[in-house]
C-alpha cells in the first residue's frame, strides 16, 4: 500500500487522513500538542463552549456527511434561532429577511430594518434600473455591492457580515472566492436584486447551520481516533525529493498533502518549490481574539432573542461580533448567559496588543453600550488566534490556480489544501481534503514508484 504523509492536523488534515483510510498508509504530523487546529472546544462556565468556529453550513454537505460517517449523526443540532442583528447607527437592528450575505432582495424589508436611511433605501432600489456592473474577471464584494445598492448597504450589511466571517474589508474581498452567490447573480443579470431572487432557493425550514451537541471538538476526537499514526508535537520543516517520492524527516513517502497555513507551508516548501513558496507567502492573514464571557442572567437587560450580532466598521467599537452562545445553542443554555465576543480584523489589529485584562474591560464596556449589560462578568477567558484568517482578496482564485500549477511543476506528488485556498469554512476545508486525496491517489495510480 502507498504511504502518504499529511502535514497539519486541523480539520483539513484530519479529513484527508479520514479519506485516505484503507486506501493508503497514513502518517499525520501536527506541530501542536493537540489536533484540531482552529477547532477548539473549551470547558467554560460549566459548559462546553467553542473558542473557534461554532457551526458549519448545512446546505453544503461535506461537514454534515463527515460527521455522520464518523458516528456523530445523532448529535447534530441546529441553532435554537436563526434571527440575528447588526449594530449600526447606534442600535441593534435585525438582519432584513431575504438577504444573501447581507445583499438585500427586498427593499421594503431593508428600509424597515433601520439599517439604511430613506435615501439609502432609494439608492438600493436603483439596482433595478442601473446598467449592468462589470465583474470579470473578479471584483471586490464591497465594490460590487456599492455599485448596485450604494454605500449604506455595503457599510451596514455586507461589510459587517463578511467582516465577521473573513475579518477583512468587503472592498478587498474577492467576490468570486467569498461571495460566489453574488458573483453568479451579477454575471447573469443586470439587477442584483432580480438575480438573487431567481437563484436563491425558497426557504424550506431546514436549518442553515449545524453543529455537534458535544462541541466540534468531538468531531476532531472522532477523526483523530481513526488515524493509526498521528504524531502530535511533531513539526515538519522541509520536504526533500527521494526518487519518485518525498522524504519527511527520515521517512520516505509516496506523496504528501500539506494542510498547514500558507505561510507555514511556504516555509516547508521553500527548498523544494521556491516559486510556489513565494506565492504561498504572499497570502495575507488577519489575527483576532475571541473572548468568552459569562454573566448572571439578570445582568443583561436586553432580551437575547437571537443568535447574536455583528458590528458595522463605522460604529467606533472594537468588537466585531458577539455570539449569544447560550441563546443560540440549547446545549449551552442554562445557568449564566455565555457570550463569545470577537475583536480584531485586517487592518485593525492594534486592539489585540492589549493585555487579556484590558481587553476584557474594553469589551465589557462595549457590551454595556450595545446590550445594556450591568454588573461584572462571572467568568472570562481570552483565546487569541494570531494569523488565523487568510485574506481572499480580489483575484484570489486565479492566484491559487497558478500556485497549484507551479507546485505540480516544482514538486509533483505534493498537494496543498486548507482555508487559505478555496474557502475557510469547515465544509470547504473538508471538500478540499477529499479533492486532495483523490488527486494524490489518481497520480500515484499512474506513477511508478
Amino acid at each position: 500500500m502507498v504511504r502518504v504523509a499529511v502535514v497539519g492536523g486541523g480539520i483539513t488534515g484530519l479529513s484527508a487522513a479520514w479519506f485516505l483510510n484503507g486506501r493508503a498508509d497514513v502518517t499525520l504530523f501536527e506541530a501542536d500538542s493537540r489536533a484540531g487546529g482552529k477547532i477548539r472546544t473549551e470547558h467554560f462556565a460549566g459548559r462546553r463552549v467553542e473558542a473557534g468556529p461554532d457551526a458549519f453550513l448545512a446546505r453544503v454537505p461535506h461537514a454534515r456527511d463527515l460527521a455522520v460517517a464518523a458516528g456523530l449523526g445523532d448529535t447534530l443540532v441546529a441553532p435554537a434561532t436563526s434571527d440575528a442583528y447588526i449594530w449600526a447607527a447606534g442600535a441593534l437592528r435585525p438582519f432584513p429577511k431575504g438577504s444573501v450575505l447581507g445583499a438585500p432582495t427586498d427593499v421594503r424589508a431593508l428600509r424597515r430594518s433601520g439599517l439604511v436611511t430613506a435615501a439609502g433605501a432609494l439608492r438600493a432600489a436603483l439596482d433595478l434600473v442601473l446598467p449592468r456592473t462589470t465583474v470579470e474577471p473578479d471584483i471586490g464584494v464591497g465594490r460590487l455591492v456599492a455599485a448596485r445598492y450604494g454605500k449604506q448597504v455595503r457599510d451596514h450589511l455586507v461589510d459587517p457580515l463578511l467582516g465577521g466571517i473573513h475579518t477583512g474589508p468587503a472592498d478587498r474581498l474577492s467576490a468570486a472566492a467569498t461571495a460566489p452567490q453574488l458573483m453568479t447573480a451579477a454575471r447573469a443579470n443586470r439587477s442584483l436584486i432580480r438575480g438573487l431572487q431567481k437563484t436563491t432557493p425558497a426557504p424550506t425550514g431546514a436549518p442553515v447551520f449545524l453543529t455537534v451537541s458535544g462541541g466540534l471538538g468531538t468531531l476532531v476526537d472522532a477523526l483523530a481516533a481513526t488515524v493509526a499514526d498521528l504524531r502530535t508535537g511533531t513539526s515538519v520543516t522541509s520536504l526533500a525529493r527521494d526518487g519518485a517520492g518525498w522524504r519527511v524527516d527520515d521517512e520516505r513517502f509516496d506523496a504528501v498533502i500539506v494542510t498547514t497555513p500558507s505561510y507555514a507551508t511556504a516555509s516547508i516548501l521553500r527548498a523544494s518549490a521556491p516559486r510556489t513558496a513565494d506565492a504561498l507567502a504572499a497570502i495575507e492573514y488577519a489575527s483576532i481574539a475571541l473572548t468568552l464571557m459569562s454573566y448572571p442572567a439578570d445582568a443583561i437587560a436586553r432580551p437575547l432573542d437571537g443568535s447574536g450580532f455583528v458590528v458595522a466598521r463605522d460604529s467606533g467599537l472594537h468588537m466585531t461580533a458577539c455570539s449569544w452562545a447560550s441563546s443560540k445553542w440549547a446545549h449551552v443554555a442554562g445557568g449564566d448567559v455565555v457570550l463569545r465576543v470577537s475583536a480584531g480584523r485586517w487592518g485593525e489589529e492594534r486592539v489585540l496588543d492589549r493585555s487579556d485584562g484590558d481587553l476584557v474591560a474594553l469589551l465589557h464596556d462595549e457590551l454595556q453600550q450595545t446590550m445594556d449589560v450591568r454588573g461584572t462578568p462571572s467568568a472570562t477567558r481570552v483565546v487569541r488566534w494570531p494569523r488565523s484568517f487568510p485574506q481572499q482578496t480580489v483575484g484570489h482564485l486565479d492566484r491559487v490556480a497558478e500556485l497549484e500549477r507551479s507546485l505540480t511543476a516544482e514538486a509533483p506528488g505534493v498537494v496543498v489544501a486548507g482555508a487559505a485556498y478555496r474557502g475557510l469554512g469547515l465544509p470547504a476545508c473538508i471538500a478540499q481534503a477529499e479533492a486532495a486525496v483523490s488527486r494524490v491517489l489518481a497520480d500515484l495510480a499512474t506513477t511508478p514508484n
